[in-house]
């Protein structure tokens, strides 16, 4: 009697693990891009124009005394349309004129310690819709909303008072600075402005940011000092290696590969532990990101925690009567742990303020993953139907 043999789809599976190790490759060399910066462009003050603007303009047919008068003025384009004119004398006092092309919403400069919006103090100004001119200092105590403070901040103003002018198309912030110590010399600057108006001097979220390191001394702007952004960096690469492709390739070896007995569960093991350790070192960046900027973002931390917690447990062996509770276990709650980890991918990237490449990167990733279960999950149907019916169709009769 002549027996069918239908074959396992080895080789479509064995495809399928190379396209998920190119994917990892793929994504390493993304990330190394450095797709999570922050981009230039945008704004109150469009694209362009600022480097146009003439540093000479007569500022005394609009600014108010001291400001319109200014003597040795340092001029100097910074980003996008935002002018930075400033003065600095023997006495350690300084003069900051800062001017951007302006249509509606708010325009601010934030001094910062470490390069990070939160600890840092800016000054901010506005023409309202009734036009009246608004400047206000704020303190950004943390990222929330309600933890932008008015009329707080470190900045050493003088009892010169502050001034907002709109002239022609744009917007002109001034005020002076004196510090006791020393002069003003290597400082992070952060450039802000958002579309609309604040609120009861609650600010809306901004628009477009960027952060720049000013030498008061030269002149000159530079990028910002990159320790914390590379620390945003790394924490981001590993936790997307991590959670959202290493466990996850592991997790596919059970269930499609267990006819590979015992090589699966080796395999499985090692991948795992290998993901494990990638989540756990960007879980312990993370918490240094959160000591040293003291970032609010209890979701995302308390998920990363929580999904930590969950990969932990150790499988017991094979004799232990718990056997049976712990496959239900880790079977449930594995793959529970994906899906957060997945979720707190996303958060993380909307936090961080991930730029197309890392979204573009994440989300090719979890579309070959996806659809390596969809036609790993359709093999593997297919082969249980083959064999019943191939069972149903060559069952031997009883012997007599």
């Amino acid at each position: 009697m002549a027996i069918r043999v239908f074959q396992n789809p080895v080789s479509l599976s064995s495809r399928l693990v190379i396209q998920l190790l190119w994917a990892l490759g793929f994504l390493s060399l993304v990330a190394a891009d450095g797709g999570a910066e922050v981009g230039y462009g945008g704004g109150n003050g469009g694209s362009g124009g600022g480097e146009l603007e003439l540093c000479n303009n007569d500022l005394s047919n609009f600014l108010p005394p001291p400001f319109g008068n200014l003597t040795n003025v340092v001029c100097k384009p910074i980003w996008n349309t935002f002018v930075l004119r400033y003065t600095q004398n023997e006495d350690n006092v300084m003069n900051i004129v800062l001017s951007a092309v302006y249509t509606t919403g708010w325009v601010g400069i934030g001094f910062s310690k470490d390069g990070m919006m939160v600890g840092s103090s800016a000054i901010v100004g506005w023409v309202t819709k009734k036009g009246q001119a608004r400047v206000k200092q704020f303190y950004l105590q943390g990222s929330r909303k309600s933890q932008v403070i008015a009329d707080k901040g470190e900045l050493p103003l003088t009892g010169i008072p502050s001034s907002v002018v709109l002239h022609g198309p744009r917007i002109y912030l001034a005020f002076q600075l004196k510090f006791e110590k020393q002069p003003l010399h290597h400082q992070p600057l952060i450039l802000a402005f958002g579309f609309s108006y604040p609120n009861h001097l609650h600010l809306s979220h901004h628009d477009d940011k960027t952060t720049i390191m000013f030498d008061f001394n030269a002149g000159s702007a530079s990028d910002a000092p990159s320790d914390l952004g590379k620390m945003k960096k790394n924490h981001g690469i590993l936790a997307i290696l991590g959670w959202g492709l290493i466990l996850p390739f592991g997790a596919i070896i059970p269930r499609y590969f267990k006819h590979k007995d015992p090589v699966w569960y080796y395999l499985h093991s090692v991948i795992q532990l290998v993901g494990f350790v990638f989540g756990l070192a960007a879980v312990v960046l993370g918490q240094q990101l959160y000591n040293k900027i003291g970032a609010h973002f209890p979701t995302h931390r308390g998920i990363g925690i929580f999904i930590l917690i969950l990969a932990f447990f150790l499988r017991p062996s094979k004799e232990a009567k718990i056997r049976r509770y712990w496959n239900w276990y880790h079977h449930s709650m594995g793959r529970l742990a994906l899906l957060f980890g997945a979720l707190n991918i996303v958060l993380g990237m909307q936090i961080g303020g991930a730029g197309n490449d890392w979204k573009i990167g994440y989300g090719f990733v979890l579309g070959i993953v996806l659809l390596s279960v969809i036609v790993l999950e359709t093999l593997k149907w297919i082969k249980k139907s083959e064999e019943k019916k191939m069972a149903s169709t060559f069952q031997m009769d009883p012997v007599q």
